[in-house]
C-alpha cells in the first residue's frame, strides 16, 4: 500500500460538473507529496470530462485504490454498467441517479473496509436522485449517527439538523441533541489537533434573547461545561461567525442549517469543504452543486474539490489541522 494516504472521489452526478471538477483534481500538481488519488465512477464520463476541460489524461480501471500505477496514470474504481452514451449532459435522470447510489455505496465499502483513507463527495443532483424512486438509499446518503461540519479557511460549523423545514429545526434543537453535536465537535477537534477546542454555540433566536436560548441551548452548554469542554452560549448568532473567523473560536455549533450555512458560502465559497463528523473513516463533500447550466463546458472551477482532497489528505495521515 502507498504510504501516502489514499483518498477517493466519488465522481457526482455523471451530467453535471462534478466529472470535470474530479478530472482536474485527480491531475492537480499540488497533491503530489500529499496524497493518492483514485476516482469512483464511470470511465467512459470520464474520459468525456477530460476532453470537455482539454486535458489530455490517461485513465486505468483498478480494483485496489491502493494500485500504484505509472506516471500520469489516473486509477478509476468503475463498477460497470453504465452507459455515458446515454446519459445527456445537464439533465437529470433516473440512470445518473442509479450510478450516483451506486458509486456512494462503493466508496463508503473501500472506506469502512480501509482501502481508502478517505473519501470525498462529488455534487450529486436531487432531482436524479428522486427519479430512481429509491427512498431508502436517499435517506441512506448521510449516515445515522453523523453531523457535516463545515470548514472554509478558520471558520468551522456545525449544524444540529440539515435539510429540514425550519419549524422541524427548531423543534428538534432540544437540550440533548444540542449536547450530543457539543461533544462530538470537541471529540473531532481533538483528534484534528485542537487540544481543547474553543466550542461556540449560538443561540435560535436574534441576539439569543428569548426563552428558548435560555431553556434548550443554556442547560446543553452547562453540561458539556460540566464535562470539561470549553463551550460557550448561547451566543448571539449574527456577531459569531466572524467571531470564530477571527480565531476567537475554533468551531460554531448552529441550530439549524442556513444559520451557519450562508457563513461558510458566504466567507469562502470556492475553498469550502464539508465532513461527516462521527464516522470510522474520513469523508467529506463539497459545498457546491452539479451546475447542470456549465456542465460541459469545462469552466468549473474545481478549487472546492481540491481544498476538500487536500483536507481528507491532512485527516487521513493524523497531521493536526490546527497547525
Amino acid at each position: 500500500m502507498s504510504q501516502l494516504p489514499v483518498i477517493g472521489m466519488m465522481i457526482g452526478d455523471p451530467a453535471g460538473v462534478g466529472p470535470e471538477v474530479c478530472v482536474r483534481t485527480a491531475a492537480a500538481p499540488e497533491l503530489a507529496g500529499v496524497c493518492q488519488t483514485v476516482l469512483i465512477g464511470d470511465l467512459g464520463v470520464l474520459r468525456r470530462a477530460a476532453v470537455d476541460c482539454g486535458l489530455n489524461l490517461r485513465f486505468e480501471p483498478v480494483s485496489d485504490p491502493s494500485q500504484q500505477l505509472s506516471a500520469g496514470v489516473i486509477g478509476v474504481v468503475d463498477s460497470g454498467g453504465f452507459d455515458v452514451e446515454r446519459c445527456e449532459i445537464g439533465k437529470a435522470s433516473a440512470t445518473s441517479g442509479n450510478a450516483v447510489l451506486q458509486w456512494i455505496a462503493r466508496g463508503e465499502e473501500l472506506g469502512r473496509s480501509g482501502r481508502l483513507q478517505g473519501l470525498v463527495m462529488g455534487p450529486v443532483e436531487t432531482a436524479s436522485l428522486m427519479a430512481t424512486g429509491k427512498i431508502k438509499e436517499i435517506d441512506d446518503l448521510q449516515p445515522d449517527g453523523t453531523f457535516m461540519l463545515r470548514m472554509s479557511g478558520k471558520l468551522r460549523v456545525v449544524p444540529l439538523t440539515e435539510h429540514v423545514s425550519l419549524s422541524d429545526a427548531i423543534t428538534m434543537a432540544t437540550p440533548e441533541r444540542i449536547l450530543q453535536v457539543i461533544e462530538m465537535a470537541n471529540a473531532s477537534l481533538r483528534a484534528w489537533g485542537f487540544e481543547k477546542p474553543r466550542i461556540a454555540v449560538a443561540g435560535i433566536n436574534p441576539h439569543a434573547m428569548f426563552p428558548q436560548d435560555q431553556e434548550r441551548v443554556g442547560p446543553a452548554v452547562e453540561k458539556a461545561r460540566a464535562r470539561g469542554i470549553d463551550a460557550h452560549g448561547p451566543l448571539v448568532p449574527d456577531a459569531v461567525f466572524r467571531q470564530c473567523m477571527q480565531g476567537q473560536w475554533d468551531v460554531v455549533v448552529t441550530m439549524f442549517h442556513d444559520q451557519g450555512q450562508i457563513a461558510v458560502k458566504t466567507v469562502g465559497f470556492e475553498g469550502a469543504c464539508t465532513v461527516y463528523v462521527g464516522l470510522p473513516f474520513v469523508m467529506l463533500n463539497v459545498p457546491h452543486g452539479t451546475a447542470y447550466d456549465i456542465a460541459g463546458r469545462g469552466v468549473a472551477q474545481h478549487a472546492s474539490m481540491l481544498s476538500a482532497v487536500r483536507t481528507a489528505a491532512l485527516l487521513a495521515s493524523g497531521q493536526p489541522l490546527a497547525a
